[in-house]
């Protein structure tokens, strides 16, 4: 038998940082992008995009599915296809902060891998290479490529740079709540208003706090309140979103964990029942309960 020549993937979308896990923390969630991406005979590529992003990405081989695809069919010693035929069915939304472009190159290394007459299971270290690589960081690719809540971290630099990541499974009483910011915002952007440098007191404070979190999230939810507190990166962003950063005070002071979901602007609240509190102003925001996403990017080849 041949090579497929047609695959559907189904990745969800993230969460990252969870208040302290700066880079490090992430945590897949029911929120999904779908596509097709199909092997032509033929030259040249033809791009299809519905849904969120469908105005303004790319629609040839810049896009963002079509590079993670040429990376993996390179990674993996295989010609790619003369030609490729892409359609993606977005839902989650672009900049931010629920992880759109760490799913776009999962979803674009696995869909290569499959084509390619790889099994993604047993690629997964390739894939999150790949992903990770095209981030600079892991946490919300492993998120995307595992699963559940993610601990991320990587090895080496430069050329030997290696990315590595361990999946744990959330609590049940974990129920996140996603406050979607109206607005975009650019991680580089984000990433720009950060010191080089921190107080050690701060650098202390954060690892206890990151450390707490992978117990609470796992364990004892009831710690969450004080392992979602920060002091690393939300308050140097507040320029950037300071309605987003009024809204994580507010449903804090209500007795909910809530932190800055990745770089921003969307609110993630880690509910012990799926409900937002009374009182909570919430306006210029889209409010949606989002399970865990238990399992992953899917694959089916058709």
């Amino acid at each position: 038998m041949g090579l497929p020549t047609r695959v559907r993937v189904r990745v969800p979308g993230s969460t990252a940082n969870l208040g302290p896990g700066f880079d490090c923390l992430g945590m897949a969630l029911g929120l999904y992008d779908e596509i097709e991406l199909e092997a032509l005979t033929t030259p040249g590529v033809a791009v299809e995009v519905a849904g969120e992003g469908a105005t303004h990405v790319a629609r040839d081989e810049r896009h963002l599915v079509l590079r993670a695809a040429q990376r993996a069919f390179a990674a993996f010693g295989e010609p790619a296809p003369a030609g490729l035929r892409l359609s993606c069915t977005n839902a989650v939304p672009h900049s931010r902060g629920l992880g759109s472009s760490a799913a776009a190159a999962v979803a674009g290394a696995t869909a290569a891998a499959v084509l390619a007459g790889r099994d993604p299971e047993l690629e997964r270290d390739t894939l999150l290479q790949l992903a990770a690589g095209m981030e600079g960081h892991a946490d919300n690719a492993a998120a995307s490529l595992l699963g559940g809540f993610v601990v991320a971290w990587d090895t080496g630099s430069g050329d030997a740079k290696r990315f590595h990541a361990e999946r744990l499974d959330v609590h049940p009483d974990v129920h996140p709540i996603a406050f979607v910011a109206g607005t975009e915002s650019a991680t580089k952007t984000t990433r720009g208003l950060l010191p080089a440098e921190v107080p050690l007191a701060d650098a202390a404070f954060t690892g206890s706090r990151c450390a707490l979190g992978v117990l609470a999230l796992t364990r004892r939810p009831d710690l969450l309140m004080t392992a979602t507190e920060d002091v690393l990166h939300q308050p140097y962003r507040r320029p950037a979103y300071p309605s987003s950063l009024a809204l994580v005070e507010a449903l804090r002071e209500r007795g909910v964990p809530a932190a800055i979901s990745g770089a921003g602007p969307t609110v993630l609240a880690l509910t012990c029942d799926g409900a937002v509190p009374d009182g909570v102003a919430a306006e210029g925001f889209t409010v949606l309960e989002l399970p865990v996403d238990t399992a992953g990017v899917r694959v089916e080849v058709l």
